[in-house]
Order: structure tokens, then C-alpha cells, then sequence
């Protein structure tokens, strides 16, 4: 007696003389195959790996932006010293590093304003009194130089101050020039 059990097929072989169940075929409905899960952790790795790299280059980009604006500000220096030479009658004394200006308040009473390089610092005195220092904390100074011009008309200051960020791996150094007619001159 034959029994046909559910889902096999019986075949007859006639010339044999024999009954044989065809096997079941693989079926995948439960779970992933290897090569699938492979497939999976390759996109998976080629995905984070282009995701880390982008994130790895805007924090780069980012700090070499931020670095950039600390010197950029900086040139605020170089502005507050022509605002002060401008409007100074003129000049106490001049050294490559030290500048000492005779100049007014606004009441009109007689100071004196003096720019410093002092380590990495450009300290701001004024009447001899140290006011602070004109760079913040995370630029040093790599060089200050006050150049006196004197023409027939009048005197200037040529100022050329070179900086960077302690922040910079890299070291990059920004210059910054200017020359300031001082108006008591002119």
C-alpha cells in the first residue's frame, strides 16, 4: 500500500519497477540567506564609510573656518591702532616694537597712548597704565613693526604686524600692513 503524504509527489519508475518521493524543495521563507546577509553588511560598511568621511571633512573644514575667522578678527588689531595713530599729534617715541603717541581724550587733556609688543602679546598702555592686551589669548604675535615716515607735509607710521592662531596645526601666518598719517602732522 501507497501512502501520499502531503506536499511529496510520488513518482513511478515503470522500468525499475520502484517508488521513490521527490525530494522538497529548499524553501527560504524563514529567515536570509548568507550571501544575502553579506550583500546587507557590505552596502552596510560602503554607507558608514562614505557617511564617516563626510562628517571627518566638515569637522576639518570647520576648524580650518574657525581658524581663519580668529585671524581674519584680528585685523581689528591693526584697526585700532591706525584709529589711535590717526588721531594722535604725534609721536613720543618709535622703536620696531614699541610706539608711544602724544594725543587728546575728548575733553581735550593731554595723554599718551602706547602700543607694546610684549612676548606674544600687543599690550595697550595708556598714560603709562597697562589697559590690556589687544590680541585675545588664542593669537600670538609673531612680529610688530612701527616704520616712522616723515615728508615735508607731514609724518606717518607704517605699521606691519604678522600673527597666527595657537589653535593652527598647520602654522599658517597672516600678515597685516598699513600706513597711518597722524593728524596733528597735516
Amino acid at each position: 500500500m501507497i501512502k501520499i503524504k502531503k506536499n511529496k509527489k510520488i513518482i513511478l519508475d515503470s522500468a525499475l519497477g520502484s517508488v521513490w518521493t521527490e525530494p522538497k524543495a529548499l524553501s527560504y521563507e524563514h529567515g536570509y540567506a548568507v550571501l544575502e546577509l553579506l550583500f546587507y553588511i557590505a552596502f552596510f560598511s560602503v554607507l558608514s564609510s562614505v557617511v564617516i568621511n563626510a562628517m571627518i571633512t566638515m569637522a576639518r573644514s570647520f576648524k580650518e573656518t574657525t581658524i581663519q575667522a580668529e585671524l581674519v578678527q584680528s585685523g581689528n588689531i591693526i584697526e585700532r591702532m591706525s584709529r589711535e595713530i590717526r588721531q594722535a599729534n604725534g609721536i613720543n617715541l618709535i622703536s620696531t616694537s614699541d610706539l608711544n603717541l602724544a594725543t587728546t581724550d575728548d575733553a581735550g587733556v593731554a595723554k599718551t597712548v602706547e602700543f607694546l609688543l610684549s612676548d606674544s602679546n600687543i599690550e595697550l598702555l595708556e598714560n603709562g597704565t597697562l589697559t590690556g592686551n589687544l590680541n585675545t589669548p588664542n593669537i600670538n604675535i609673531m612680529a610688530l613693526t612701527f616704520t616712522q615716515i616723515n615728508t615735508n607735509k607731514g609724518k606717518a607710521v607704517k605699521i606691519v604686524l604678522t600673527l597666527r592662531s595657537i589653535n593652527d596645526p598647520s602654522g599658517n601666518i597672516q600678515d597685516f600692513y598699513d600706513t597711518v598719517v597722524l593728524r596733528g602732522s597735516y
